[in-house]
């Protein structure tokens, strides 16, 4: 569940990003999304299954299609190997979503037919929400993709918004480099733009430093405009008041 305990960040993130998400339809829950099995089997890197459709339609309506979307960060790449024949490799990746609400996660191959390199690609979706949600830290997510056995791979890399792990070892595991800032505890300080000096007078604790936060990030000082009302829920977008200091933190 979102916070709500800064009515100057719900209000103006209403007003000002409404019309980000008239076309998502994602649903929100608690906590982490369960994962979700994947099959890699005939062709190399062909998968099978799928989700279940929804139960309870009435007649004439029709289902509305879930936001897909890129997690944000891949933070781990682990092969499991059953130790009876025949022997199928499980891949099992965790990563963090921008916000709390992202459900289905569900890990997708990029590879078609044979690859060129001996490598896996593979992607991990999951249900955005539906609406901008405030910056309150990362969320663990995870799911997990069986490859049939006797498969071509060498190695699995597995890609999210914001960056990639490769995984040359199999069975194995590969960690990625630590996550930036999630801007949690943004709200009210002073941020530092790329290259800029700490403002004078300032204390550490009361600043935050563009380069430790996601490559995603959109900053809207007092003299900009909002740009394009184009929604990306892996998009952390700061505004900033009069001072320099953060007074709204959104992944919208």
């Amino acid at each position: 569940m979102r916070k709500t305990t800064n009515v100057a960040v719900s209000a103006l993130a209403v007003g000002m990003l409404a019309a980000l998400c008239g076309s998502a339809f994602g649903q929100t829950n608690s906590g982490q999304a369960a994962a979700q099995p994947g099959y890699a089997g005939g062709q190399p890197g062909a998968k099978t299954g799928g989700t279940p459709p929804a139960q309870g339609l009435e007649a004439g309506q029709s289902e509305a299609a879930p936001r897909r979307e890129p997690v944000l960060l891949i933070s781990g790449v682990e092969v499991m190997r059953s130790v009876r024949a025949p022997e199928l490799d499980i891949v099992r990746v965790r990563g963090l979503s921008s916000t709390e609400g992202w459900e289905e996660p569900e890990l997708v191959p990029l590879t078609k037919g044979a690859a060129s390199d001996g490598v896996l690609d593979l992607m991990l979706l999951g249900s955005a929400p539906a609406e901008p949600m405030e910056s309150t830290g990362f969320t663990p997510i995870e799911a997990i993709f069986v490859i049939e056995p006797g498969h071509p791979y060498k190695g699995i890399r597995v890609h999210g918004a914001m960056n990639r792990v490769t995984l040359m070892k199999l069975p194995g595991y590969a960690d990625a480099a630590a996550a930036p800032d999630d801007c949690s505890k943004c709200i009210g300080k002073y941020l530092v733009t790329k290259g800029a000096a700490m403002p004078a007078g300032r204390a550490a604790g009361d600043v935050v430093r563009e380069e430790t936060l996601p490559a995603t990030v959109r900053v809207i000082k007092s003299a900009s405009g909002v740009g394009k009302l184009n929604s990306d829920p892996n998009r952390l977008t700061l505004v900033l008041d009069d001072d320099g200091r953060i007074v709204i933190a959104v992944w919208d």
